[in-house]
């Protein structure tokens, strides 16, 4: 994919049915297609937004609240119309959307929970936890906790989808053996071992890893570029995630 060619993403889908307005049979169609986007968004990165209201003071069960509640309303509500053209990533409207959320809940003294006819989140208290307490605790502010976690998210979300796509052509063997290489936290084998386990040269596994590696980076790029404008930049946002992932 080109820097700056066209690309129809989740988020630019979201964004241009708040841009085109309540009413008529194209106002409602893009207001639904931009629901099911939003909601799909939300579940894949409801741990940085959870690890954000952890890192805000709030115990545990209640941060599974809240964070369930703020999901809720943003699903539920016309969260569409404070999107404004130029916001370019999902990343920042979410953050400050948040923001403003637990503000209100502040003032509020409590958020409910909320049920009817809202489509249920996967959020779950025990994992939600065990990826809060992965974050550095490092006197990071709750803003540069989010931001961790939203790349940790998108890594993972990259290093599955690329398991999953090397597995359906019958080449997980070689995500398993040689996904440590690709910088990703993973502990990475020797090269003689992965020649071992894929029973081929120590040469022939470095093309493996080699390819894999830039197959990883492709995928993290797709992933990367579903959460933003499609004006926006790729790359400078993957600099950006680097660069907070290197502290």
């Amino acid at each position: 994919m080109s820097q700056g060619a066209f690309r129809t993403t989740r988020w630019s889908v979201i964004l241009n049915a708040g841009n085109a307005g309540a009413g008529g049979e194209s106002g409602d169609s893009a207001a639904g297609s931009a629901e099911d986007a939003l909601a799909r968004l939300c579940a894949d990165y409801w741990h940085p937004v959870y690890v954000f209201v952890r890192r805000s003071g709030h115990p545990a069960d209640q941060a599974r609240d809240l964070t369930q509640e703020y999901f809720a309303r943003m699903i539920e509500r016309e969260y569409l119309a404070d999107v404004k053209p130029g916001i370019g990533k999902f990343r920042s409207f979410l953050l400050a959307s948040v923001k403003h959320f637990l503000a209100n809940a502040r003032r509020d003294a409590a958020a409910q929970k909320r049920g009817g006819g809202v489509r249920p989140l996967s959020l779950d208290g025990e994992d939600g936890e065990q990826v809060y307490h992965l974050v550095p605790q490092d006197n990071r502010t709750p803003e540069s906790a989010y931001e961790y976690q939203w790349a940790t998210t998108l890594l993972e979300r990259a290093r599955r989808k690329m398991a999953a796509d090397l597995e359906r052509i019958g080449k997980g063997a070689q995500f398993e053996a040689a996904s440590g290489h690709l910088g990703a936290g993973g502990d990475p084998l020797p090269y003689e071992e992965i020649a071992e386990r894929l029973g081929v040269s120590v040469d022939a596994a470095k093309m493996v890893v080699s390819r894999l590696r830039k197959r990883y980076g492709r995928v993290l790029r797709e992933e990367i570029a579903e959460t933003l404008d499609a004006g926006a930049d790729v790359e400078e946002e993957v600099r950006h995630l680097m660069a907070i992932l290197q502290g």
